[in-house]
C-alpha cells in the first residue's frame, strides 16, 4: 500500500490521482466533500480561540473528538479496501490522524480524556488490522513537504471557506502548529519505508515536467522495494514521454 501524507492543501488528493492512474491501481480519498463534521469543526476551533483570548480557561472544541474519530472510522475502511491488492493508494496516513489529535489536545481543542480514548480506539484498529507488518517494506509513506506559503496559496485556490485565514485569523496559529507537528512526525516516522517529496519545488499538477520528476522518485522507490520491476518502471516512463 502507497499512502500520501502531508498537511492541508499540499496536494494529497493531487498526487493520489495522478499516481493511481500511473500505476493503473485504486485511489482512496479522505472523505471531505461529504464530511459533515469538518465545517463544525473549524467553528469550533474559532470559537474556542476567540474564548481563549477572552481568559476563559479549559475551553475545548466539542467537534475536534468527533471529526478525529470520524476519519479514523472512514480511514479503518478503507485501509481495509486498498490492502487487499498491492500498491493501492491512500491519500492520508492513519498515523497522521493520530498527530492531529494530538495536536488538538496540545492546543486545548480537545481534552486528555478525549485524547486518551481516542489512541486506544486507535490501538485497537491497528491491532486487527495488523497494519504494523513484521515486514518493513511492505508499505510506502510518501509526504509532500510545503512551505505556509505554498499552504496557504493552494488553499485559496480550492476555496473551501471554512480554510481561509481571511475568514478565521485564529486558522494562522493553528496552520503553523500544524507545520510543526508535520516537521517533528516527518523526523520520527519509522515504521515503513518513508520518501519525501518537496512540493514548492515541484508543481507536479500544473507543470507536466515536474510531474515526471516526481513520479520518477515514488517508482524508483517501488523499484528498490520489490513492489514493481525495473521494466515496468522503464515502461511507465516511455507512457509518460508520450503522455507528456
Amino acid at each position: 500500500m502507497i499512502t500520501l501524507a502531508g498537511i492541508i492543501g499540499s496536494g494529497k488528493s493531487s498526487l493520489t490521482e495522478i499516481l493511481a492512474q500511473e500505476l493503473g491501481t485504486k485511489p482512496f480519498y479522505e472523505p471531505v466533500e461529504d464530511n459533515p463534521v469538518l465545517p463544525l469543526f473549524y467553528r469550533g476551533n474559532e470559537i474556542a480561540a476567540k474564548r481563549r483570548a477572552n481568559g476563559e480557561k479549559n475551553v475545548s472544541n466539542p467537534y475536534a473528538y468527533l471529526l478525529q474519530t470520524f476519519f479514523l472510522n472512514r480511514r479503518f475502511k478503507m485501509i481495509k479496501q486498498a490492502k487487499k491488492e498491492s500498491n493501492n493508494i491512500l491519500d492520508r496516513s492513519i498515523y497522521e490522524d493520530a498527530m492531529f489529535m494530538k495536536m488538538n489536545t496540545a492546543m486545548g481543542n480537545a481534552t486528555e480524556i478525549e485524547y486518551a480514548i481516542y489512541k486506544e480506539l486507535l490501538s485497537n484498529m491497528l491491532s486487527e488490522l495488523q497494519y504494523v507488518s513484521d515486514d518493513p517494506t511492505e508499505d510506502l509513506m510518501v509526504m509532500i513537504n510545503v512551505s505556509y506559503e505554498t499552504m496557504i496559496k493552494r488553499i485559496k485556490k480550492r476555496g473551501r471557506e471554512f480554510e481561509q485565514v481571511e475568514t478565521d485569523p485564529s486558522l494562522v496559529n493553528y496552520y503553523h502548529n500544524l507545520l510543526d507537528y508535520y516537521s517533528d512526525w516527518a523526523r520520527s516516522y519509522d515504521i515503513s519505508p518513508f520518501l519525501m517529496i518537496d512540493g514548492d519545488k515541484y508543481d507536479f499538477v500544473e507543470n507536466l515536467a515536474d510531474r515526471g520528476h516526481v513520479l520518477n522518485q515514488i517508482e524508483s522507490k517501488l523499484v528498490e522495494l520489490n513492489k514493481i520491476s525495473a521494466a515496468d518502471f522503464e515502461q511507465l516512463k516511455a507512457k509518460r514521454k508520450l503522455k507528456y
